[in-house]
């Protein structure tokens, strides 16, 4: 299998919402590159867990890595603080529009919906879930209180809690039932 998934992660990521994703898929055979926003790879999550990213997001641009064309899913952890942060970096805002205008898959949990898909307009006609209360004003898209919701190339989740069932919904979109199902069983679900 040569699926390849993107992870951004900022400052205030929330920690399970992110690794639950990069593990799972990683054991069904997807290749996960870790990417950090700031200026260097290490990216401190809300519960105050330090992470080694595998990659920055300045090496990735020089290197040009941010071409859609060389990714078939981006995911975005939630954490109020880490979300508002990936909305703050314009170069992952624009590679995110790119990634939905050419079809690929974009992944998001928590607040990640409402605080960075949302403003790209990202959601337009499209079902979505996110942390309780975060749909709240928005006008975009149509909410559902579903622990997961897939809409074509968008996966939602909302919340901590979610994290697995959300990575599961990546993996049986990238890879089938059958990777899904081996994980389960793997993983004793």
């Amino acid at each position: 299998m040569d699926k390849k998934a993107l992870i951004f992660l900022a400052d205030g990521f929330e920690e399970v919402e992110a690794v639950t994703p990069v593990d799972y898929l990683r054991r069904a055979g997807i290749k996960v590159v870790m990417a950090a926003t700031g200026k260097n790879a290490d990216v401190m999550g809300s519960h105050g867990i330090n992470f080694t990213a595998d990659t920055t997001l300045e090496t990735m641009e020089k290197q040009g890595e941010l071409n859609p064309s060389g990714w078939d899913c981006v995911i975005i952890p939630g954490g109020m603080l880490g979300s508002k942060n990936i909305a703050a970096c314009a170069p992952v805002g624009n590679f995110l529009k790119k990634i939905a205008g050419s079809g690929k898959m974009i992944a998001a949990i928590c607040a990640a919906p409402a605080v960075v898909l949302a403003p790209l307009g990202l959601l337009e006609g499209k079902r979505f879930t996110c942390y309780p209360e975060m749909e709240q004003g928005l006008t975009c898209g149509t909410w559902t209180e579903d622990k997961v919701v897939i809409d074509g190339a968008l996966i939602t989740s909302r919340a901590a809690g979610t994290a697995a069932e959300f990575a599961f919904a990546i993996i049986r979109t990238l890879a089938g039932d059958g990777q899904e199902n081996k994980l389960r069983a793997a993983l004793l679900l």
